[in-house]
């Protein structure tokens, strides 16, 4: 059972309002975790920062999505996995390259592994990487300011992945194909 509403834009309180639309209009609705976000103002305007800077990122699509996916994976937040998986699928991510995530396994592709492998690596240390780990990162062709979009996009997956364990919103019925247990 969900712990908070979830709200539409009518019925948001008026400084969700805003977030809330400009969340339909990148996703063409709003995701049941938006809605319930949505009852702070505070939290669903801060993910919106946030979602702006990570989707006009140096990275893909696909690349966001597996660094989200492995995130919702890290952090075993079940809301997140089906609605990561879903998004990465939709993005072209294989669906052996989710699977292996989901599985907390490393894709088989080499950028897709090294991203999805420092995503995890930040969440597992808390940000605390070696050496070796930052210098594999690059040596798979990202760069050093890269590094640092990895992060952000690890602190707006923490807002919705912390937010759906606490919060337990009903999964929306497009990512129920996805549905995944920790």
């Amino acid at each position: 059972m969900a712990k908070y509403p979830i709200h539409t834009i009518t019925s948001a309180p008026e400084n969700s309002k805003q977030g809330l639309e400009q969340l339909q209009k990148a996703f063409g609705v709003i995701p049941n975790i938006a809605g319930a976000i949505a009852n702070s103002p505070k939290l669903i305007n801060s993910l919106v920062g946030v979602f702006a800077q990570v989707h006009s990122s140096s990275f893909t699509e696909q690349e966001i999505q597996t660094v989200l996916l492995t995130d919702a994976v890290a952090n075993s937040s079940t809301y997140a996995v089906a609605f990561h998986t879903g998004l990465a699928i939709q993005a072209g991510l294989s669906s052996e390259e989710s699977s292996a995530i989901r599985e907390r396994r490393a894709p088989t592709d080499k950028r897709l592994a090294a991203l999805s492998t420092l995503a995890k690596t930040l969440i597992e240390k808390r940000g605390h990487l070696s050496e070796e780990e930052f210098d594999s990162f690059i040596a798979a062709g990202f760069t050093k300011e890269q590094l640092l979009e990895v992060i952000s996009i690890v602190a707006a997956s923490t807002i919705t992945n912390y937010f759906a364990t606490i919060a337990n919103p009903t999964l929306d019925a497009p990512f129920q194909p996805y549905v995944w247990l920790a």
